[in-house]
């Protein structure tokens, strides 16, 4: 069942870039990315971590490319995953060039800190050669000390004109298949400095709060950042930046889309915070259903509410619901019709067999 948003986000429209098989920009979905917090070298633990990522969800996957063996380990990483790789270079102009030749299918780089015109010009030919295209990834805590002069601290115009500027040496070199960031670990001057980008530049944007912490205070900051940018309609490509597995980074990154009504993937489930009315335990029946139901990728909405005051509202509104009713006997409804009753005992397995079978139902269609 598809409930209409009450308000439906306009995006701001933006170049079309290709990064591997994955549009970004325009009216392409929203993508969600990641990086791996293993060795690049470490190609098997590499791997595996990618293929972790890609099950969550992960459209796009950044590896750190700071030696020559990362660079020379994506060509087995690559050919071994089924999701576009980003290399993440900074400094060394030769790393760029490797991860170009190897197979990257982006670059992250800050051109401004790559070195001269010619390392550049190099770098540029590598990524035209080999259909690659880069990310200005500009950071509050990394910007160039003329622009710090000049502002005297970050600000989203010190931000901006950092992106400006390097976007501009890519652009000299006729290379406009990019993406652009301006992240810091400050909500406020994310915020301010996408806004200003957005008003400047039509490039896809990569939106993010970098560094924002272990899981809570991380979740949060990146959900009142992005949901701000993406209700202006900002942003192509998201990833949320957390101190924790990063797995976790791509379910929080997929849920914020959903809650927009931005993505639709896997089963959005509503559920109430539990009370004494509650008809059963609530909260474990979720994280169960959490994790029974975490390997489907098709969109099916489920409300679990442990009582009849909210319950009927909700499952009239989604494909499938369960609410709380009397002696254990709780009512389930498909399509927003109550359609019989379920033990509490069998609630997980009832609940899980009607999303199955919906799933099967939508993907046969």
């Amino acid at each position: 069942m598809s409930i209409r948003p009450f308000r439906d986000i306009k995006r701001k429209k933006t170049k079309v870039i290709n990064v591997g098989n994955v549009k970004i920009g325009g009216d392409n979905p929203i993508t969600v990315q990641s990086m791996t917090n293993t060795l690049t070298k470490d190609f098997a633990a590499t791997i595996k971590q990618i293929n972790e990522l890609t099950d969550a969800g992960a459209d796009l996957v950044r590896v750190s490319c700071p030696d020559k063996e990362s660079t020379f380990a994506l060509k087995k990483i690559i050919h071994s995953v089924n999701i576009p790789i980003v290399a993440d270079i900074h400094f060394h102009y030769m790393r760029a060039i490797e991860a170009a030749e190897n197979g990257a299918n982006c670059l992250r780089i800050n051109p401004g800190n790559i070195g001269d015109k010619k390392k550049i010009k190099e770098v540029v030919k590598a990524a035209k050669d080999n259909d690659c295209s880069i990310r200005v990834g500009v950071n509050a805590g990394s910007l160039e000390k003329d622009i710090l002069e000049k502002f005297r601290e970050p600000c989203p115009e010190a931000l901006v004109e950092s992106a400006i500027r390097n976007i501009e040496i890519l652009e000299d070199e006729d290379f406009t298949n990019l993406k652009v960031s301006v992240k810091s670990s400050d909500v406020f001057l994310s915020i301010g400095a996408y806004r200003l980008l957005a008003e400047k530049k039509d490039y896809p944007l990569h939106i993010g709060i970098t560094e924002a912490g272990s899981f809570l205070p991380g979740t949060i900051k990146s959900s009142i950042g992005f949901g701000a940018l993406l209700m202006d309609g900002i942003g192509d490509t998201i990833r949320v930046s957390l101190s924790d597995d990063p797995v976790e980074e791509v379910k929080v990154g997929n849920e914020i889309l959903k809650s927009l009504n931005l993505r639709h993937r896997g089963v959005k489930i509503i559920s109430c915070p539990s009370c004494a009315r509650q008809a059963f335990q609530v909260i474990d029946t979720v994280k169960l259903l959490e994790k029974k139901l975490s390997h489907i990728k098709t969109p099916i909405t489920l409300s679990i509410i442990g009582c009849v005051v909210n319950g009927p509202g909700e499952a009239a509104m989604t494909d499938i619901g369960i609410t709380g009713g009397g002696k254990g006997n709780n009512m389930l409804y498909l399509s927003g019709l109550q359609t019989g009753k379920v033990l509490t005992e069998n609630i997980i397995d009832k609940v899980v067999e009607e999303v199955q079978k919906k799933a099967s139902e939508i993907e046969n269609k």
